[in-house]
């Protein structure tokens, strides 16, 4: 069997394929290569492609896991050649006799094969990925840091080992290949962390967490310390948490990840946040509004004085809807200042301030240094303190739009949690301008979502057939999840916006804020036409962009 027929069986186009013949004929390189640079097929088929076309097994998690290297090759073997081109030797021939097995990322590769055909090696193949190869290769590195799990601090001679490790190319390749593979599968974050006597890796996809790979315990000192070196952090500090950052580019994407290390019972833990630089759009059709909160929202932005608040838990993209506001009204003759602790995301055009509490340049000592420098428009990242909250309502008293963040459940619960903090009553009636509640549910894969075999049990459960006609929803289709190579089996892509919309108009001021206060305020938006979180995020099960088990758990 050809190689190209081996590509087109895992989904390569001819016209790909003819375009990589093409190019390789040009070039040179290998095609399989060429046609994976061009996108035409995913990195995690690539052993199975050598698999078929090589007739040759694909190394299994029982084997990687269970493998211990040999302890010689007889001087035989040139150990580091191999290695730096992609091979090992898997297991040696019984009394020096007869072929040798070979595990390997690189099976045809020619320099290899022509270095064990010179020297009459006869062997065998077991294909296996990028990570499980930097996996096998690390068993390989001498991992001996004596004492190095106690929770003291590392000796010299151990910290310059455990910096040795980590900068071994099986390290340095299998840290790539997990953030490669991370961002080609859409993650947020990437989790490593100690699992009875292995270390797991989790992928954040649309807000959920899915277990990728098992590592075994010894890699997670060379994994960990090159995750510290690259970060910035302390090498030999085990005992505190600390925090660190890495700017790099994969795929020509500019990447920023926030790097969070915990010490936990059995290691450490690493949370590792990816941002990415070039490929965010801050716009408003990114974030899936309905309608009618859409223009609710558009008709704040152009005040120019009052605050708006967004409410939520973390991680449910409160900044990233701020950052697409403030985008909005991003223009030459309009100045924005922001305060972040830390800036996410640079943007251009816009004055960003990292305040830094442990020197005492907190929210509230930022922002009354921001206001003297003549802003139109100021976002205060979070509102933690009464002190905060006055001066930003005083801002928007005196001429400046603002926006802000809290942490509450819905919008209403908002004025309570202001009014909680000893903020006066009064000013916030009279600057506040709108409050969203926001959550992020998963959006369905559009290429396989499917309609409900039989919808009547959902709507007969959660009266959707009373809540269209009351939302004036005429044509609807109830969507399910599937599960497809393009969402990774989860039946997903990508997510959306759910918000809870409040105007704060001169009725809901008059509302007493006492006890009832939340129970009168939701019922009086949703006698305006409002809708709290359920509400929107059915509505857009009925538009057939998210399931109802998905808005429930995000807003349940």
């Amino acid at each position: 069997m050809t190689l190209q027929a081996v590509l087109a069986d895992h989904g390569v186009s001819a016209e790909d394929i003819e375009k990589g013949m093409a190019y390789q004929a040009k070039a040179g390189g290998a095609l399989e290569k060429i046609l994976l640079n061009m996108g035409s097929f995913s990195e995690e088929l690539l052993p199975s492609v050598y698999s078929q076309y090589l007739e040759s097994p694909i190394l299994g998690e029982e084997q990687r896991d269970n493998w211990v290297p040999p302890e010689e090759n007889g001087g035989k073997l040139a150990r580091s050649f191999l290695l730096n081109n992609g091979w090992l030797l898997f297991q040696p021939p019984e009394s020096g006799v007869g072929a040798y097995t070979f595990v390997t990322k690189a099976p045809m590769n020619w320099d290899v094969l022509q270095y064990l055909n010179n020297e009459s090696i006869e062997f065998t193949c077991i294909v296996a990925s990028d990570s499980d190869f930097g996996i096998l290769a690390l068993k390989v590195v001498d991992s001996d840091v004596s004492g190095s799990k106690s929770g003291n601090l590392l000796s010299d001679l151990e910290e310059d080992r455990l910096r040795e490790l980590a900068s071994e190319a099986p390290t340095v390749n299998l840290l790539n290949s997990l953030i490669t593979r991370a961002l080609r599968m859409r993650a947020s974050d990437m989790h490593v962390e100690p699992v009875g006597d292995r270390y797991r890796v989790r992928y954040r996809i649309d807000g959920v967490l899915h277990d990728i790979d098992h590592l075994p315990e010894r890699l997670q000192l060379p994994i960990i310390s090159r995750l510290k070196i690259l970060s910035g952090m302390d090498i030999s500090e085990k005992r505190r948490p600390q925090d660190g950052k890495i700017e790099m580019r994969v795929a020509n994407i500019g990447l920023d990840i926030r790097v969070s290390a915990l010490p936990v019972n059995k290691g450490e833990s690493m949370v590792l946040r990816f941002l990415r630089k070039d490929t965010l759009t801050y716009d408003m059709d990114s974030l899936d509004l309905s309608p009618d909160t859409r223009k609710a929202i558009e008709e704040d932005l152009t005040r120019t004085a009052g605050v708006i608040l967004m409410t939520g838990p973390t991680g449910s993209g409160k900044t990233t809807t701020l950052y697409t506001f403030l985008n909005q009204l991003n223009e030459q003759d309009i100045k924005i200042i922001t305060l972040e602790d830390p800036v996410e995301y640079q943007l251009a055009g816009l004055n960003q301030v990292h305040v830094k509490p442990e020197i005492g340049f907190d929210f509230s000592a930022g922002l009354r240094s921001v206001v003297r420098q003549d802003p139109d428009v100021v976002m205060v990242g979070e509102i933690r303190d009464k002190e905060t909250c006055q001066i930003a309502m005083q801002a928007a008293l005196t001429g400046h739009l603002v926006f802000s963040t809290v942490h509450t459940n819905d919008a209403p619960s908002a004025f309570t949690r202001l009014l909680d903090l000893g903020v006066e009553e009064f000013l916030l009636n009279a600057a506040l301008v709108s409050i969203m509640a926001q959550r992020l549910a998963r959006k369905l894969c559009s290429h396989c979502a499917t309609p409900v075999a039989n919808p009547n049990a959902l709507v007969k459960e959660y009266k959707l057939q009373e809540f269209a006609k009351r939302n004036g929803v005429k044509k609807w289709t109830l969507m399910q999840a599937n599960g497809c190579e393009e969402c990774s089996n989860t039946g997903y892509n990508g997510r959306l916006a759910i918000i809870e919309y409040l105007r704060c108009d001169d009725h809901l001021r008059t509302i007493p804020k006492d006890d009832q206060f939340l129970a009168n305020a939701k019922a009086y938006n949703r006698s305006i036409g409002g809708r709290d979180l359920i509400e929107d995020g059915l509505l857009k099960v009925l538009q057939g962009k998210t399931t109802v088990e998905e808005v429930y758990r995000t807003c349940g």
